[in-house]
């Protein structure tokens, strides 16, 4: 396995793109020796911003995609009619083998379909779920499912407990994580039919830790270090947890501003305040995976900046270097003999 961690960029997709999608790039390869970027996206654009940055040449290359698969486009129709658009150049790019990851802050339905349709699920997935970090008390836990499979069934929360139990361990370095089902009370009687049925399974499970349900309120604490749960509810989480969390900094920042006294205030606590709003800032922990695919598929989110990019880039290579995907095989596989047996 090569040292050099190759990631196809989409620099074409989201809402800053593609200068500050170009400048994250820039930024990854000027900070480290061992990533190589491969942006995908219209030539002449990308050539006029790459001329804005001092970088070495070789460590980013332009691979030429003349469409762009806008927000609003269904997107199994546009993976299928914009072959050659620089979210399906880059993730054929992964395809191929000729580049270890893919990230994008362009369509999540495209990335989601493409991820599948493209790039492929490794053998035994049934679904690949969506799972980003978000910052909690006691530093991250893993939101799986928080978006590509709203209508998931018992087996599916089953592997993305094992899935991100894996991505925990192996990418964040916690050991043995902890595991949770998003639930309405404690009681293991308790939830819809989804969490009613999968709560026994997960018990049984061998190779996680499962501790049980977990609800909304505790997620913030840190409680568990995977949260279980099918994307319609992963993604009302995501969003309120961001919402939150935004609205609470912007109330922290006015209220320090309302006199002298909480200026003065203000000025004393800057540093310790600044620490601990940047713990919280969902972009320090790069983008969402699609865990269980032939490759790594990161999505970040649509208003990505250059540091979640950057963040992002370095996420891929740790992905890369921990093996994910090899470890999720081995899972599935030694499940799949365990049946047979």
């Amino acid at each position: 396995m090569s040292d050099i961690t190759k990631v196809a960029l989409d620099a074409m997709g989201g809402d800053n793109a593609p200068y500050e999608i170009v400048k994250g790039a820039v930024d990854a390869v000027n900070a480290t020796k061992d990533i190589q970027i491969l942006l995908t996206g219209k030539e002449e654009i990308l050539e006029e911003t790459l001329s804005k940055f001092e970088y070495p040449k070789e460590k980013i290359q332009i691979v030429n995609a003349t469409e762009v698969i806008e927000t609003a486009e269904p997107p199994v129709m546009a993976i299928r009619r914009k072959k050659d658009s620089s979210i399906s150049v880059a993730m054929n790019l992964v395809k191929k083998g000729e580049a270890d990851a893919f990230i994008s802050a362009g369509s999540s339905g495209a990335v989601l379909v493409g991820g599948q349709v493209l790039v492929g699920r490794i053998k035994g997935v049934e679904r690949p779920p969506l799972a980003p970090l978000i910052p909690t008390a006691k530093g991250v836990s893993l939101l799986i499912d928080c978006g590509a499979n709203v209508d998931a069934r018992p087996s599916h929360l089953v592997q993305f407990a094992k899935m991100g139990s894996v991505y925990m361990e192996h990418v964040i370095g916690k050991k043995n994580p902890t595991v949770g089902i998003v639930n309405i009370g404690a009681e293991e009687e308790k939830g819809n039919a989804l969490v009613k049925e999968t709560f026994p399974l997960l018990k049984a499970c061998k190779d996680i830790n499962f501790i049980g349900s977990i609800e909304a309120r505790e997620i913030p604490a840190g409680v568990v270090d995977v949260v279980v749960c099918e994307a319609f509810v992963g993604n009302v989480i995501l969003k309120l947890y961001e919402g939150v969390g935004s609205t609470l900094i912007k109330k922290i920042k006015s209220g320090l501003m309302t006199s002298f006294r909480s200026k003065l205030g203000a000025l004393l606590v800057k540093p310790t305040l600044k620490a601990t709003l940047k713990d919280f800032d969902a972009t320090e922990y790069g983008g969402a995976p699609l865990l269980g695919l032939n490759g790594l598929v990161v999505k970040t989110h649509g208003n990505a900046t250059a540091k979640e990019v950057y963040n992002s880039i370095l996420q891929c290579r740790t992905f890369k270097e921990q093996r994910i995907n090899e470890k999720i095989r081995d899972i599935l596989s030694a499940k799949e003999q365990e049946t047979k047996e």
